[in-house]
């Protein structure tokens, strides 16, 4: 069953990069065809028994994916563009991110009055980063404006990271068994913060003056420094992980401090952005859609599917809607913003880590939950994000043109 499960996704993936030019552009996205192609095949199979996963392997896949995504679009941005719109990722990350925890735990509250608050609490944790991957349509359209890709990247770099410790303090109350306990959850959450930037820091700085030095050298190909970037990636994740850290926060450090050092290899992350990673990804995805969503769909309610429609609207679109007051930021640029919040990788991860140490009933909702609000956001939107990223490009070349008039 593996072996035919690889068979279809590489057959289906060779298909789709044959037309991938094609597609570009269009309201089809590569995590809408590649979920539902997994969906479909786990319904072709059923009658053989369905599918059958591990789900340690999953989990692995997904933690290495959302490692080098995050690298590589870190290694794109540039600090000296950053230092001019630096108002805009702070806002997201340190007033709209609680925010949208907090709002997305009263609607849980609201929609669920039997649920205990601390579940409401981290369902709303878990759902509140964004996806790199999932985002990469508009992060990679140059008609939006620099300010508009820059913080939503950065956004989406550093906030499964700061929600991680969100999302293990509230499961506490659930009576997770956990290194931490809750009576020194502080020093944990301190930790994850200082940790993992510092060993980002650490290891990109040295590992990309390594890299550097050897390319100078020419003891290393235009190839594989690419290759030792990825792999600086990596490792800054382990060692932050080691001593406790967070290695999400790690990894998207490590790269944008080798990203920074030298360009001599950023064609290389270009293409690695466009190609391995895209790769990795959509696996990712179409697992999804095989081995997940089928099981999850059996226990979603009309309250779940409300409460999805709500996180990708109302819970993040009004939090940040506030983070912007006082920002100069024109509305169509905030509403831009707040609705391009993908949900994808990290909350699929995050209820992976999870999901294995809670009750079965508590487990079944979450997944559920979570399943449904990352296929909602997956459809709405990779459908709006060619359209919506050209409208927005369009108004700010008009206004741009008007001033310059």
């Amino acid at each position: 069953m593996t072996l035919n499960l690889f068979l279809i996704f590489g057959s289906a993936f060779f298909i789709f990069a044959l037309v991938s030019k094609r597609i570009q552009g269009s309201i089809l996205t590569l995590p809408m065809l590649f979920t539902l192609g997994g969906f479909l095949l786990s319904r072709v199979l059923m009658e053989q028994g369905g599918l059958t996963y591990d789900e340690g392997g999953l989990h692995t896949l997904a933690e290495l994916t959302l490692i080098l995504v995050l690298a590589a679009d870190a290694s794109q941005i540039s600090l000296s563009e950053l230092k001019m719109m630096k108002a805009i990722p702070g806002r997201l990350l340190g007033i709209a991110l609680p925010l949208i925890i907090l709002t997305g735990t009263i609607v849980g509250i609201l929609l669920f009055p039997t649920m205990p608050w601390f579940m409401a609490a981290l369902v709303a944790a878990i759902l509140a980063p964004t996806d790199a991957a999932l985002g990469s349509a508009v992060l990679a359209d140059k008609s939006v404006p620099l300010q508009v890709r820059q913080g939503l990247n950065v956004e989406s770099g550093l906030n499964d990271g700061i929600a991680l410790p969100a999302v293990l303090f509230f499961a506490c109350f659930l009576n997770m068994t956990h290194q931490t306990g809750e009576e020194n959850w502080l020093i944990f959450l301190a930790l994850q913060l200082i940790i993992g930037p510092l060993a980002g820091v650490i290891v990109g700085w040295i590992g990309g003056k390594l890299i550097a030095k050897a390319a100078d050298k020419q003891w290393i190909t235009p190839e594989f420094q690419g290759v030792a970037a990825m792999a600086l990636a990596v490792i800054a994740y382990a060692v932050a992980e080691t001593f406790h850290g967070n290695g999400f926060i790690a990894a998207f450090i490590a790269g944008l401090t080798y990203g920074n050092l030298k360009a001599n290899y950023a064609k290389f992350l270009n293409e690695f952005t466009e190609t391995e990673s895209q790769f990795l990804a959509q696996m990712t995805f179409f697992l999804f859609g095989a081995l997940i969503l089928p099981e999850a769909l059996h226990h979603v309610t009309i309250q779940m599917v409300v409460y999805a429609g709500l996180s990708l609207t109302l819970v993040r679109m009004l939090p940040v809607a506030i983070a912007m007051i006082g920002s100069k930021i024109g509305l169509p640029k905030i509403a831009f913003m707040g609705w391009f919040g993908p949900r994808g990788l990290a909350s699929l991860l995050f209820a992976l880590l999870i999901l294995e140490d809670l009750g079965v009933k508590d487990a079944e909702f979450i997944q559920a939950i979570v399943a449904v609000t990352v296929l909602m956001s997956i459809v709405l939107h990779g459908m709006t994000a060619a359209p919506f990223s050209k409208a927005l490009g369009g108004k700010s070349a008009a206004e741009t043109e008007a001033k310059s008039g």
